[in-house]
């Protein structure tokens, strides 16, 4: 019975630790032993006795030039091990069902092929009328939601090919021909955080949102995108179908490992 009551009440020594290691993760850089105090509400000398403790298992290192505290070896080796079990694939179908169930429109996942966005999986509403998306479909850079955020947060040498393949051989708006204005409308893109296609788009009476998510090096690794019927769809930035895109985007960026804001494209 007392076995079983510690380990509901848990460690507490443990979860203090994890406090001062949290702390040192959210500064995102090596700090002094006040400043990791401060940051996890404890007193200096109580949080001294405990980066002692993490020093000698590796969590923590010293340097002993400056006195700041950074993680160790050991914090960095688990942290390259759950990245690399981490099945990003698996969290972001979850992301779009979940979504799916928040605003009942058709949702879909996509990643990077290599002749650009792919469709991986796709998620149906219930609803009378509804956009089937067809899996492995390759998505236009500039005709699609999805590919519009792959296109302003992907590096331009990868893009760059396409989008003048995509441009000579296909039907694009006169302001997505120019330099000047195709960098606005990936501008924007960035600016807002998500990308829609309305009023053009490569399916008549199709209408897409889109928004990127992040992986632990901030760079985009996925898009999750809401699609519906011409009309139909809410693009309010304030309605609830971007707010649940939004949210859920930056989620599943978060579980991945992002941080900070996300890598400006080279």
């Amino acid at each position: 019975m007392r076995d079983e009551l510690e380990g509901k009440h848990g460690v507490q020594s443990l979860e203090i630790g994890m406090g001062l290691l949290r702390a040192m993760v959210n500064g995102q850089r090596s700090m002094m032993l006040k400043d990791i105090a401060a940051a996890a509400g404890m007193p200096a000398s109580k949080a001294h006795r405990y980066l002692v403790s993490l020093i000698r298992t590796g969590l923590v290192e010293q340097d002993p030039m400056t006195s700041r505290y950074d993680l160790g070896p050991f914090a960095l080796n688990i942290g390259l091990v759950a990245l690399d079990r981490l099945d990003r694939v698996r969290l972001g179908l979850n992301a779009i069902a979940e979504m799916r169930d928040e605003i009942n429109q058709t949702t879909a996942l996509a990643v990077w092929g290599d002749r650009g966005p792919v469709i991986v999986r796709w998620e149906r509403p219930r609803r009378p009328i509804t956009v089937n998306v067809i899996t492995g479909t390759v998505l236009d850079l500039l005709a699609s939601a999805t590919g519009r955020v792959f296109a302003a947060w992907m590096p331009k040498k990868i893009v760059a090919p396409l989008i003048a393949a995509e441009i000579k051989a296909a039907d694009v708006p006169a302001e997505l021909r120019s330099k000047a204005g195709l960098e606005s409308m990936l501008s924007e893109v960035r600016a807002r955080g998500y990308a829609t296609a309305e009023g053009f788009h490569r399916v008549p009476g199709v209408e897409a949102i889109a928004a990127p998510v992040f992986n632990f090096r901030n760079e985009i690794t996925m898009g999750i995108v809401v699609v519906g019927v011409q009309g139909m769809l809410d693009l309010n930035p304030e309605g609830e179908i971007v707010s649940s895109l939004l949210r859920h985007a930056e989620a599943l960026s978060l579980r991945l490992g992002a941080t900070g804001e996300p890598k400006a494209p080279v």
